[in-house]
């Protein structure tokens, strides 16, 4: 079996939020990506940053890039002008989401003249022909979905309305996403689910995000990072975490894993070390 890795980035906003997406780039191509994806902030409000930031590097790094295209803050003619830029621009991969409000807003209002949902954006992309769909997934409930068989009932009409994989949210225990493959084809879904891994630089930090996405906190996790962080090994256990955990999907027959990198790259470098992809030495640097 050929594992397949991918890395997601988010588009910079400053300065040194640039030279930070570069670095990430720099040290995660060598590794070979299946591809890359690079996101939207909330309320699209980085859309033309993610553009440059698609554009910059794929350019740079000959890397199969991914952009983000939500439902939010913009008509149907102004989400699929932007598609079609992206297809002028040899980009061919594209995950389609519903995206967050703007910050204060509260829940999801469609655009009056866009997308009412992520089953339109993929119908409409669809029918371009121009592009490889990818779509979120949700091993765990939705904080805005009635329960769980409604997040698998949501994917299953993005499938079919043309997206040919998703990516799910990060989870912290294997049993999680094989519980949710499991669902997925019950549910007829014969679409590959990535599982979405997120190597943890702040557990706080993360903490925090998971508790506001619907993710799960296992008590022993928590127990584990008490214990590393007041002995200076956070960031040793967090490598193991994520290691143990890709290894698990793997051998449960997964053959697809998206990074969230949240551009720093070295953790999860070293994770892709710890599973034994090793980075492609160019002759030039060893002449």
């Amino acid at each position: 079996m050929t594992l397949r890795i991918s890395f997601e980035f988010f588009p910079p906003q400053t300065l040194d939020a640039s030279f930070r997406l570069w670095d990430a780039a720099q040290n995660l191509a060598p590794l070979r990506p299946n591809f890359v994806s690079v996101t939207y902030g909330a309320g699209g409000t980085t859309r033309k940053l993610t553009h440059e930031a698609v554009g910059a590097i794929g350019q740079n790094f000959g890397l199969n890039v991914a952009a983000h295209l939500t439902c939010i803050e913009a008509s149907k003619a102004e989400t699929l002008e932007i598609a079609a830029e992206y297809a002028a621009a040899g980009v061919t991969e594209i995950v389609a989401l519903r995206g967050d409000p703007p910050k204060g807003e509260g829940a999801f209002r469609p655009h009056p003249e866009g997308f009412r949902d992520t089953v339109e954006l993929v119908e409409a992309l669809a029918d371009t022909g121009k592009f490889n769909i990818r779509v979120g997934a949700y091993p765990e409930r939705h904080p805005e979905a009635a329960d769980a068989a409604a997040d698998i009932d949501w994917l299953k009409r993005k499938i079919d309305a043309g997206a040919t994989s998703a990516i799910t949210q990060f989870f912290f225990e294997v049993e999680t996403f094989l519980r949710f493959r499991d669902a997925c084809e019950k549910a007829g879904i014969d679409a590959p689910i990535i599982p979405g891994i997120l190597p943890i630089h702040s557990w706080e930090g993360v903490k925090r995000f998971a508790q506001r996405c619907g993710t799960a906190i296992p008590v022993w996790l928590d127990e584990a990072y008490a214990h590393a962080i007041r002995d200076g090994h956070e960031a040793l256990l967090s490598t193991a975490i994520a290691a143990e955990l890709c290894d698990d999907l793997i051998g449960a027959g997964v053959e697809d894993l998206h990074f969230y990198t949240l551009n720093r790259p070295q953790l999860t470098r070293d994770v892709c070390c710890a599973l034994g992809i090793a980075p492609e030495v160019s002759l030039q640097n060893v002449a």
